[in-house]
């Protein structure tokens, strides 16, 4: 194309020129989300740690110092073999997280005590490219709308990934209840990601300390497992991504700690709206589709409910490359990312939030929680596409549990592994 552009320049400059009055409009919008601006610079946020962003984040990816490696024992500083608990680990082996003392948090959740990072053997488990030095060296695609297609061999493997996601999920939401700390979780999650030969991808992804994300109450997303205690009512998201074969799996889900009579009534709508906008956009997913299509349906349906849907971070494409395009707005938008075609993989992840959806950066360039204290909700799921539909990569199993919101969904009764006729004949089994 290049070589056919330099031997057509009036063609290249018709082109160029058109592209430049596209992009000087979608600029010109002061909510408008800077696609191109963060493909071209691998997702970086502002360095501003406060305030409305509204760069589309996956992860918050700011440089931190990279960490000492241990190269005796494998990645990482803790053991993964250790069948210490968090309660139980001495107090100078925690790590007191990054904090200011005159930082106004929103809500009651504070930074805890971390455990170091955890050990992966290297010399048994595939390490992604960031594992060593936390930099992720595979960037997205140069414009938004350019959009990797898989092959049907890396399908099969990313399948795989899903289902070890989906498998440590369940696991951890298992052992959610009164007084565990979600260090624990960590633990727990590290240990059975590893038994299952694979690597825990947010373990030092942009040196991410731990091995999933643990977001309680008002935090959004990206909450560092610590010493906390969890307490009967709190509702709390577990983010699972799992890398297996060269592939990751990503997924999320939330959990009422005591179950469904400790949630308030708020909580339980909130949670219910949640899940219901998300089925809603996972139905929309089909080829021919626009990918910028999905913010409304979510935003149209929170909206009518009194939520907000969080604008600062998204949804992702994914495979080989943990985050990539194209990039999925939770919000109405008229962005270029692309129409949906199949063999497209890539993730819906909807934060919703009962009060204000602005964000707030705790000082560990990591937690962000909502502005004004509410509480926020989210669900994830990998996907595919494919000729008849989609299909959640991360589905369900037959050991899952069926939460109350699935099993009161007006929008979908039951749970949800996709519109495929495969799916639909799975899922028909599992909802029996």
């Amino acid at each position: 194309l290049a070589c056919y552009l330099l031997t057509n320049l009036p063609l290249a400059t018709l082109l160029f020129a058109t592209y430049a009055t596209m992009m000087a409009s979608l600029y010109s919008k002061a909510a408008a989300v800077l696609l191109l601006a963060a493909s071209a610079t691998a997702f970086v946020p502002p360095s501003s740690s406060r305030g409305v962003c509204v760069e589309p984040l996956c992860m918050n990816k700011q440089k931190k110092q990279r960490p000492k490696v241990n190269t005796n024992k494998g990645f990482g500083g803790g053991s993964s073999s250790s069948s210490t608990t968090s309660s139980a680990l001495e107090s100078d082996m925690l790590i007191r997280p990054k904090t200011s003392s005159n930082f106004k948090y929103a809500g009651s959740i504070r930074p805890g005590l971390q455990s170091p990072k955890r050990i992966v053997p290297s010399e048994k488990i595939k390490l992604p490219d960031y594992a060593l030095d936390g930099q992720p060296k595979n960037r997205p695609a140069l414009f938004p709308w350019v959009i990797e297609t898989k092959k049907p061999e890396e399908i099969e493997k990313m399948r795989a990934s899903g289902r070890c996601a989906r498998e440590v999920l369940d696991l951890a939401g298992r052992e959610v209840r009164p007084g565990i700390t979600t260090d624990e979780i960590d633990r727990i999650v590290h240990e059975a990601t590893i038994a299952r030969g694979a690597y825990p991808s947010p373990l030092n992804y942009h040196n991410f300390p731990k091995s999933c994300c643990t977001s309680v109450n008002e935090v959004i997303c990206h909450g560092i497992p610590d010493d906390r205690p969890l307490q009967e009512g709190d509702i709390i998201n577990i983010d699972i991504t799992c890398y297996l074969d060269g592939y990751h799996g990503d997924c999320s889900e939330m959990f009422v700690v005591g179950g469904e009579t400790a949630a308030d009534p708020v909580a339980k709508r909130l949670l219910q709206t949640t899940y219901d906008c998300w089925v809603k956009a996972l139905n929309f997913v089909k080829p021919g589709n626009d990918y910028k299509d999905i913010g409304a349906i979510i935003e149209d349906h929170v909206t009518e409910q009194g939520f907000t849907t969080v604008k600062s971070f998204c949804g992702h494409g994914i495979g080989s490359v943990f985050h990539t395009n194209p990039n999925i707005l939770h919000y109405r938008n008229s962005e270029p990312a692309g129409k949906m075609a199949a063999g497209h993989t890539f993730t819906i992840e909807p934060m919703i939030c009962e009060n204000g959806a602005n964000y707030l950066m705790w000082p560990d360039d990591w937690t962000a929680t909502t502005k004004d204290g509410g509480r926020s909700a989210q669900f994830e799921h990998t996907l595919l596409i494919t000729p008849e539909g989609v299909e959640a990569m991360t589905g369900k199993i037959e050991t899952s549990p069926v939460q109350f919101w699935e099993r009161d969904s007006k929008v979908h009764t039951g749970l949800w592994l996709g519109t495929t006729p495969s799916a639909k004949e799975r899922e028909a089994k599992l909802n029996s």
